[in-house]
């Protein structure tokens, strides 16, 4: 894919989060696509994401603005860096407007997206939405433990 090509499926993309809805957002994945978010896990398939974001993110947030910036692409992978905001619609946040920067990593096949994840400290998003220390460090915690399943018995767990 083509740098063009891929700033056109960012904008895309960002449309549909930002209020196209889960259907158009979906659309932008292979059949077999997943969408791995931070919050609410993977997602496979575009009857899962499109659910995921109509009955997720637009229950939890409303507002949404998400921009994206640099983005890389070469062959079948694409980078951006971006911000994300939104305005709470979390009982102990309601009302409250969130911002957070991150980073994508886009797996892409046949103009499609086949892999999306993204990168970004959880810690800072949370405790936005007023989210109590101790409840933001079990969910840390969860983080590390699937960090340490899915590196145990590597260099990056046992050292040099």
């Amino acid at each position: 894919m083509e740098i063009g090509e891929f700033e056109a499926v960012l904008g895309r993309f960002t449309a549909a989060v930002e209020g196209e809805g889960g259907t158009a957002l979906a659309a932008l994945f292979s059949e077999d696509g997943i969408y791995h978010d931070v919050f609410y896990g993977p997602f496979q398939g575009r009857d899962a994401i499109a659910r995921m974001m109509d009955e997720l993110f637009y229950e939890h947030g409303e507002r949404y603005r998400w921009e994206m910036r640099e983005p890389v692409v070469t062959g079948d992978i694409g980078y951006a860096g971006w911000t994300f905001s939104f305005t709470s619609l979390l009982p102990d946040a309601r009302g409250t407007r969130v911002v957070w920067e991150g980073m994508s990593r886009f797996r892409l096949r046949d103009g499609l997206i086949a892999h999306y994840g993204e990168v970004f400290d959880i810690a800072i998003a949370l405790s936005q939405a007023n989210f109590r220390p101790d409840r933001i460090a079990r969910i840390a915690e969860r983080h590390v433990s699937r960090l340490h399943d899915a590196y145990r018995g590597t260099p990056h767990l046992s050292g040099p």
